[in-house]
């Protein structure tokens, strides 16, 4: 089958305003698609509905199956077939969602489809009778590939129902983002910031099982009085018809019964979704009741981890494979009180190890946030359709929220622990200078007076720790005092970059106040003053970067011949080191070593002599050579230098080798106008929205930082300055480049 340019997805399942869980799930999907690949896998949906009323969907729902007709789902199907367009269809497959025994009028919706089919298997039930057996074995006999959501469910599918493993591909329930920092400022939103918050949430319905969790508090409200509980969601729609509010009406009976009015809080509603999250983020505890020994995975479970909760759980197989290494506490038994109230109790008097359990969840949840799983499903849809484009990605929009709260009013504070800054790591003239640097960029770009004040925190931490004879210190911590690295460590990196970012402000001085500029060229008058004092390879190039931008304004004899010195001296390294196969200025490949020939192609670009050019472009396509492999960027790893004598390592990839990677890609763009620059610079930018080893995004879709290392197995997702300023500029640059996808 050959696909046209914008082929479509096409969903089956309960949609919007339909209050389920897989309503939820398909409109989480459909919104991470679009936020990970914008219009290049347009998804339409097909909502089930129970019964005829009329129902106003979003625009995405383009078919509707009335679910109890069986003649309604083959003549669903032939107007699907009709659409040339779609491409793929997904199912979702619950038994209760489809009419028939076990749901198998379904079976004739897919029989009369002609198009690849995908069903997920949200529910997969060991030991079935024969006649469920046989229904659950033509589904996947029909369908192309079979999604579960957790390990368990493969193996009853492989065991109880004989299917073949290589139809069977494990896609786990996704979940939000959320800031790590927000725990206590939604708890004095919602007036909790003294209590400590058990929660729970869901359509209610007996299964939930919630009395077990009433029966266990008392004991532990003796000792904690400070303590709430929150059942959070309206009881199940499906409930209310066939027996109403009784079971809620059991709940609040038992509240009654065991003196819990004042500790126990129904919240009967179904909530937004940034609502519900807020609840679950300022929640210390979540418990997770369910009874129901054959539930094989749980939206409410995943998104209690994903918001940083201590999660206490009955042994469903979602949680016996999601609980390990003290992410939560996996009950042993169903429906036993005791057993909460000892697990309760537990978290509540180690107050260190709750905390801990719910930091790891929360690390955790990060491989399956939605714009991840999005990943997996466009990979399933490329492995299963023939497509005539390679996969794009959608730019994420540019937000400085992060930048700005590692922002204090004396400068880029260094380090974070997740999202939340890190006062203890202190200042680095570092980060200022790369902060400043991309502040003026942003605010030439998008004019901003908030963006000014943050330029003029960054310019004032260089100018405080210059000194006077025009050198620059470092370090400084968190009470501004100089810290001892400044003796301990090379500064000259740390003193290009400050000249870097000085040259910058004055390069931009048309869109910058003139008093903003003034204080820059005093700073700059001083320091360079300091330049025979730079002698290491990777702090000449940050000063002839400094120095050019400086020229673009000032064209000074003396400055070209200063850019003519230190070019040189780059050479000299090159000849040194290089060999026939080791296009080089080092006999090593450490960190940012994009910046190498980007300032060789700056010292052409001001004195106009070939032989910088020359060896820009030789050494920048060496080390691009050993960057970009089957499709992708790897760069060089953290975990060990790239010597010319030994292999290389791989992962431990930086935002900032990346990141350098397009500024210079941008420049050789520009200078030499070869398209393969451009093409490079794209692959490279997407490796931040998932194009890497671990197919996962490398930044915050919730701030706008970027996590701070890519390992073989994981992502490290502290939020630092440096990965955070890197990710930002590249994404600045990108502007540049800006159409719908990449």
């Amino acid at each position: 089958m050959k696909l046209d340019k914008g082929i479509k997805m096409l969903i089956v399942s309960s949609y919007p305003p339909r209050e389920c869980g897989l309503a939820t799930f398909s409109n989480d999907i459909i919104n991470a698609v679009k936020t990970v690949f914008g219009s290049t896998l347009p998804i339409e949906v097909c909502a089930l509905q129970n019964e005829e009323n009329e129902v106003t969907y979003n625009s995405e729902v383009t078919f509707t199956l009335l679910t109890s007709k069986l003649d309604q789902y083959p003549l669903t199907a032939e107007k699907i077939n009709e659409r040339k367009d779609i491409g793929l269809v997904c199912i979702q497959h619950e038994f209760g969602l489809y009419g028939g025994e076990y749901g198998d009028y379904i079976l004739a919706f897919i029989l009369a489809l002609n198009k690849p089919i995908v069903t997920i298997f949200h529910t997969v039930l060991p030991n079935p009778n024969e006649k469920r057996k046989k229904i659950v074995q033509a589904i996947i006999d029909l369908s192309d590939k079979i999604i579960v959501l957790t390990k368990k469910s493969e193996e009853i599918l492989i065991t109880n129902y004989e299917t073949p493993i290589s139809k069977i591909k494990i896609i786990p329930h996704g979940n939000h983002n959320v800031l790590w920092e927000q725990k206590q400022s939604f708890k004095n939103k919602y007036h909790f910031s003294d209590k400590t918050v058990l929660s729970t949430f869901g359509l209610i319905s007996e299964n939930k099982n919630i009395e077990t969790t009433l029966f266990a508090l008392p004991e532990i409200i003796t000792n904690h009085p400070e303590l709430i509980y929150l059942i959070i969601g309206k009881t199940h729609p499906e409930i209310i018809k066939t027996e109403g509010e009784k079971y809620r009406k059991k709940l609040e009976f038992i509240v009654k019964e065991l003196y819990l009015d004042s500790h126990v809080i129904f919240i009967n509603e179904y909530l937004e979704l940034k609502q519900l999250l807020e609840y679950l983020t300022l929640s210390d505890i979540y418990l997770f009741s369910s009874k129901d020994p054959n539930q094989a995975v749980s939206g409410t479970f995943t998104y209690a981890m994903s918001c940083g909760c201590a999660v206490i759980s009955t042994p469903i197989p979602h949680a016996v494979e999601s609980i390990v290494d003290g992410t939560g506490i996996l009950l042993t038994e169903f429906e036993n009180p005791e057993e909460f109230r000892n697990a309760i109790m537990s978290l509540l008097e180690d107050e260190e190890k709750r905390i801990n359990m719910g930091k790891k969840a929360f690390s955790l949840a990060h491989i399956t946030s939605w714009e991840n799983i999005a990943i997996q499903y466009r990979l399933l849809f490329d492995l299963l359709t023939i497509k005539e484009e390679d996969l794009k990605f959608s730019l994420p929009p540019i937000k400085l929220d992060h930048i700005k709260k590692l922002t204090t009013n004396f400068g880029i504070l260094q380090f974070s622990k997740f999202s939340q800054p890190d006062p203890e790591s202190g200042y680095t003239l570092d980060d200022n200078a790369r902060a400043l640097i991309n502040m003026v960029m942003y605010h030439r770009q998008f004019p901003d007076e908030e963006v000014l004040e943050l330029a003029n925190t960054y310019l004032n931490y260089i100018e405080g720790i210059q000194r006077e004879n025009g050198w620059f210190d470092n370090y400084k911590d968190f009470n501004h005092q100089l810290t001892k690295q400044n003796t301990e460590v090379n500064l000259e990196d740390a003193n290009g970059r400050a000249l870097w970012s000085l040259g910058t402000v004055i390069a931009y001085k048309q869109t910058l106040p003139i008093e903003f500029v003034v204080r820059a060229k005093k700073c700059w008058d001083k320091a360079i003053v300091r330049i025979e004092d730079i002698s290491s390879p990777r702090a000449i190039a940050y000063a002839l970067k400094g120095l050019y931008n400086y020229y673009s304004i000032y064209k000074e004899e003396a400055t070209e011949m200063q850019i003519e010195k230190l070019a040189d001296e780059l050479l000299r390294h090159y000849h040194i080191n290089s060999e026939a196969n080791w296009c080089w200025y080092e006999d090593y490949m450490t960190y940012a070593n994009n910046v190498l020939p980007e300032a060789m192609m700056y010292s052409y670009l001001v004195t106009g002599k070939q032989k910088y050019k020359k060896i820009a472009i030789v050494t920048f396509d060496f080390l691009l050579s050993h960057y970009f492999m089957k499709g992708q960027i790897k760069v060089i790893s953290n975990r060990g230098w790239f010597k010319k004598e030994n292999e290389r390592v791989f992962y431990g990839e930086q935002p900032i080798e990346v990141a350098t990677t397009i500024i210079t890609l941008d420049l050789f763009n520009d200078v030499t106008k070869n398209a393969k620059y451009k093409d490079q610079l794209k692959l490279a930018f997407i490796w931040f929205l998932g194009n890497n080893h671990l197919k996962q995004i490398m930044y915050n879709p919730e701030n706008g930082a970027s996590y701070d290392g890519l390992e073989d197995k994981h992502i490290n997702i502290n939020q630092g300055a440096e990965s955070t300023l890197c990710f930002f500029k590249a994404r600045l640059i990108m502007e540049k480049y800006k159409s719908n996808n990449y």
